[in-house]
């Protein structure tokens, strides 16, 4: 279940990185009326068919997930925003990547709570594998851009548990502290 805008954002970006993304970059605009997000990936793309198929929650290829018999991650975004009111879009070439374009309405009673973006931004510089994850925020605070590659060679690395506390406490830090 999706609790939060960060699910959604969490849950886009894995299925980026399971499908054999170099490079995912993820763009989250909260400094208007709107919260957008915009991901997008190089990995293996969709063709006209299996974009279609991704939409329907009975659906899967079998492949990422081998037991289980739905995917629900696009369809409960997609319902999601349409119940509050906002817009989606995904774009797709097999074998250029995917780019999966959402925005909740901030003043919608419908929109999900934007929630905890230190831990959300977090997550996505520790999704398991060798690819490049490049975060960018623009928030009620300003905006910073992370990329996972910087992080991890100033901290020697995503392994330690200090290492993890030290990149909790920056991303606290640069959305909370003053």
């Amino acid at each position: 279940m999706h609790y939060g805008l960060g699910d959604y954002v969490l849950d886009i970006a894995e299925n980026a990185v399971e499908a054999g993304s170099g490079e995912v970059i993820v763009d989250m605009d909260e400094s208007g009326d709107s919260f957008r997000v915009v991901v997008r990936d190089d990995g293996r793309g969709m063709t006209a068919d299996e974009r279609a198929r991704a939409l329907d929650p009975f659906y899967t290829d079998g492949t990422k997930h081998a037991k289980r018999k739905v995917g629900l991650g696009i369809p409960f975004l997609i319902q999601a925003v349409e119940q509050a009111g906002g817009s989606w879009a995904i774009e797709s070439e097999k074998g250029a990547g995917t780019k999966v374009d959402f925005a909740f309405p901030a003043a919608s009673v419908d929109s999900p709570p934007v929630g905890d973006v230190p831990s959300l931004v977090f997550g996505l510089l520790c999704l398991p594998g060798s690819h490049e994850m490049i975060v960018r925020r623009k928030g009620p605070r300003g905006s910073y851009e992370l990329r996972r590659s910087e992080i991890s060679e100033a901290l020697g690395g995503l392994e330690r548990a200090s290492s993890l506390a030290l990149l909790k406490d920056y991303l606290h830090s640069t959305e909370y502290d003053e």
